[in-house]
């Protein structure tokens, strides 16, 4: 289930895991990301916001029952944490949030990830699935 692979030139840490796109998933989603970034010697904070509301969307916007999602956490040799979560429902895309607006009562989420990621944003495929990234400048270098 839990897998690290270190590709030498690529990056410097990688763990990717399926999990069940239901509440329970996304809650193991980042606790699983917490144990990852603990064991990296990786500050915790805001990785593991990023990865409960991306995880929390996948289970509530991109479920499809019987399919999971995929959680990916990448640290490159350049010192940037890749954050992915995969779900099967590539039609399904998230918006920009207008900061300006009011968000509907369960609409903060991609706005915390805007406020708090150097960057994010969603690719497409392969079909039938989407994936939701952020990216975090690390302040360290290894």
């Amino acid at each position: 289930m839990n897998q690290e692979i270190t590709a030498p030139g690529t990056s410097a840490h990688q763990f990717t895991v399926p999990l069940s796109a239901t509440h329970r998933g996304a809650r193991l989603a980042r606790l699983l990301a917490a144990e990852q970034l603990r064991s990296w010697g990786m500050p915790l904070d805001p990785a593991q916001l990023i990865v409960a509301e991306l995880a929390t969307n996948a289970a509530v916007h991109g479920r499809v029952p019987g399919r999971s999602f995929r959680l990916a956490l990448t640290v490159t040799a350049h010192g940037v944490l890749c954050i992915e979560v995969t779900d099967t429902r590539g039609e399904s895309l998230p918006t920009r949030p207008d900061a300006s607006s009011e968000p509907a009562e369960s609409g903060y989420g991609l706005l915390l990830v805007e406020e708090l990621a150097d960057r994010w944003g969603v690719r497409g495929g392969p079909v039938p699935t989407k994936t939701v990234w952020a990216e975090l400048d690390l302040a360290f270098t290894e």
